[in-house]
């Protein structure tokens, strides 16, 4: 193998269905968790604070979201339209179970967003990796940060 190939990143690409239209790319910040909108996220900030979870103290803030789905109270619009407000909000969002909860605070925050993928986001993206959405296309493309 040469050099340059040894150097290539790796390249996969998901279909889904769009669930906000647009495209935009920025890194990953990825949960197996569940996330609460009420109560679980500082709109002010774009971070989790939800007690235990495993993103406590990170900020979605111009990345990539990709998780479950939701869970909690209906506040979920609310806390990510504030956080649109505040320029904290998610720049897409991907996620696996689509409810009332998340299309709507999917749709406040004006970010592309998608669900119903051929494979698991959760399995394939980490964080980190640098995510382009394509909501319009349906289509995502995940390039493999490097493994240093």
């Amino acid at each position: 193998m040469t050099a340059a190939m040894a150097e290539a990143p790796q390249v996969i690409v998901l279909r889904g269905r769009m669930v906000v239209p647009g495209v935009a790319e920025a890194q990953a910040l990825v949960t197996r968790e569940r996330i609460s909108g009420w109560g679980g996220v500082d709109p002010r900030t774009g971070t989790v604070v939800e007690t235990r979870h495993e993103l406590r103290g990170q900020s979605f803030a111009g990345r990539v979201l990709v998780f479950p789905g939701a869970k909690g109270s209906s506040g979920w619009s609310a806390q990510f339209h504030v956080a649109r407000l505040m320029g904290m909000a998610p720049a897409a969002w991907l996620f696996n179970e689509m409810t009332t909860k998340i299309a709507l605070g999917a749709v406040v925050s004006h970010a592309p967003a998608m669900t119903d993928f051929d494979r698991n986001p959760l399995e394939l993206i980490r964080t980190g990796d640098w995510v382009r959405v394509d909501a319009d296309a349906g289509l995502v493309t995940i390039t493999r940060r490097s493994p240093t």
